[in-house]
Order: structure tokens, then C-alpha cells, then sequence
């Protein structure tokens, strides 16, 4: 499970940068660094869970 997150959130970056995918804060190609520090604060959230 912990592989797949970072996988599939760097499929949704690429997908934002070759075409927005118009979420509310993702409606522009540059919006894409959102993804990413969604993507810190999930894999800090999930190592801060694990025992």
C-alpha cells in the first residue's frame, strides 16, 4: 500500500501538467506543485501512523 500512494500521485502530477484535471485548486497546469505537497503531508502522515 505505502508504494502505491506515491505512484498514483505521480501519475495525477503528470496528468496535470500534459491537462489540468479542473478540481477545484487544480485548474491550471501550474497547479500541479499542490499534488506534490499533498503528497509529502500523506507519506508523513502515513509514517507518523505506522507502528
Amino acid at each position: 500500500m505505502s508504494k502505491i500512494l506515491p505512484a498514483l500521485l505521480l501519475v495525477a502530477m503528470l496528468l496535470q501538467l500534459v491537462r489540468p484535471l479542473g478540481l477545484p485548486g487544480l485548474r491550471r497546469r501550474a497547479d500541479f506543485w499542490k499534488i506534490a505537497v499533498a503528497a509529502i503531508v500523506l507519506m508523513m502522515l502515513t509514517v507518523a501512523i505506522r507502528p
